[in-house]
């Protein structure tokens, strides 16, 4: 068939030409030893990452201006670290460390050489950090490994239903993304334009592309089963469905499942460190990629559990510029008590607790989801944090702490970005506040619907 030629053509040809000749990246190397330390023993995963952990501290102490001082306040010398339970009481990064001592945390040989992006804010607090090219590459060599335990493979046909650009992109920067999706064999759907009344188009356009994979955003792809269980309809049946963004809980995969007939397969990450962890074909938790990072679930109990749960704490092995120790994103997840059947020597997570994002709704039939919001104010100069809640269907209370850099234009383009996806059908209100309290787990809820659940169709 085509479209298992291209698929071939394209991971072994089309992409190596790519990433290796044109981009001069160590992406494949890296998938190529990601792909064979995932079969070793969960003992010898564990002296990998050790390993590649002890390594990073010790770069920290020599070349991390803020680690040297923060762990010589402490009397903490790495030499003295033996283990993870020595490891642990390091002090958490949080988002406010990274704000406040920025410039601190780049390693002194990367300083000029480093690339940055913005997280989205998902917890509220939208935030920059600094990586270097190898963390990149290896990156997206885990994104590769993890997904393709669902089926998706470099050059399979994958439609994205995910969040759109906002703002204004050039002609330049659209054609540039519709070449480059066009040459990965994916067709992008804004999640953010789906109304009630347009869910047909949607259908069409899977219909038309016929993908062999479904990669979506949890809210709009539950939403969008929703409409097709009630209505009846039918679409071109993909192999795999995975979902990402948020917690993909198991009422939610029945759903997704009944719609389109195939499995549905949950995700967990984050901008700062991309995928975490991933379900395998066993689908009986998400396996960590423990040989690529550190994922701690502290706990604020001292009672033991067979399955613990709390806080996610993280470190990426591999980002040497600005490396993140033991950083708190503000998730909560619980580990598995259990194995997996599938031979794969990396731990499990059993769930995902605390990445659920309420939708809004508006009279005129949209559901946008929560991601919204966070993917829209990220780059919003002076926003410092933020929270959406729905109290009622026609309006919508937005709270913003502003800092240096929020003006009358900041204001705005919010205004005129939110129009574009709800329309004149829900009033925007925008309130400037001190501050945004947390829930009662120390998390700040970036969208909040106090709207009575709708039944499910």
């Amino acid at each position: 068939m085509k479209s298992e030629w291209y698929e071939t053509a394209f991971r072994r040809v089309l992409y190596p030409a790519w990433e290796s000749g044109l981009r001069r990246r160590h992406t494949l190397s890296h998938l190529a030893d990601y792909q064979r330390d995932q079969w070793l023993s969960p003992e010898q995963v564990a002296a990998l990452q050790w390993q590649r952990l002890k390594r990073l501290l010790e770069h920290c102490e020599r070349e991390v201006p803020y680690y040297q001082r923060r762990w010589r306040e402490l009397g903490i010398a790495v030499a003295d670290i033996r283990d993870l339970d020595d490891y642990a009481q390091l002090p958490r990064l949080t988002k406010a460390d990274i704000r406040n001592h920025f410039e601190e945390l780049k390693a002194v040989s990367w300083r000029d050489r480093l690339l940055y992006k913005a997280t989205g804010g998902s917890t509220g607090e939208p935030m920059r950090f600094g990586y270097t090219r190898e963390s990149n590459d290896r990156r997206t060599a885990v994104m590769w490994r993890g997904y393709g335990w669902a089926g998706s493979r470099m050059g399979r046909r994958t439609l994205f239903l995910w969040g759109g650009a906002v703002g204004e992109p050039t002609r330049a920067h659209r054609m540039k993304d519709r070449l480059y999706n066009a040459a990965f064999a994916r067709h992008v759907l804004n999640s953010f334009n789906m109304t009630e009344a347009n869910m047909a188009e949607f259908a069409d356009a899977i219909d038309a592309y016929r993908p062999q994979v479904i990669v979506a955003y949890v809210g709009p792809l539950v939403r969008l089963a929703q409409w097709l269980i009630s209505t009846g309809r039918q679409v071109a049946r993909p192999q795999a469905i995975i979902g990402a963004a948020e917690a993909l809980h198991e009422f939610q995969r029945q759903i997704i499942e009944q719609a389109f007939g195939c499995p549905a397969y949950n995700t967990y990450g984050c901008r700062e460190f991309m995928l975490i962890a991933a379900e395998c074909e066993q689908r009986h938790g998400l396996h960590v990629n423990a040989d690529h990072m550190v994922v701690e679930l502290e706990s604020a109990s001292s009672e033991s559990a067979s399955a613990p749960s709390g806080e996610v704490v993280i470190t990426d092995l591999f980002n040497y510029g600005m490396p993140f120790v033991r950083y708190a994103n503000g998730d909560m997840a619980t580990a598995a008590a259990h194995t997996c059947a599938c031979g794969r020597g990396l731990p499990l997570l059993q769930r995902v607790d605390g990445r659920v994002l309420d939708a809004i709704r508006t009279p005129a039939g949209h559901v946008l989801p929560g991601e919204f919001f966070p993917h829209m104010l990220k780059d919003v100069p002076g926003v410092v944090r933020f929270q959406a809640v729905q109290r009622q269907l026609d309006q919508l209370d937005l709270a913003l702490v502003r800092g240096a850099g929020f003006d009358d234009a900041s204001l705005a383009y919010i205004r005129r970005e939110v129009a574009k996806v709800v329309g004149d059908s829900l009033e925007l209100r925008c309130h400037f506040v001190e501050d945004i309290p947390l829930t009662p787990s120390g998390k700040l809820r970036v969208t909040v619907s106090e709207l009575p659940a709708r039944p499910v169709a």
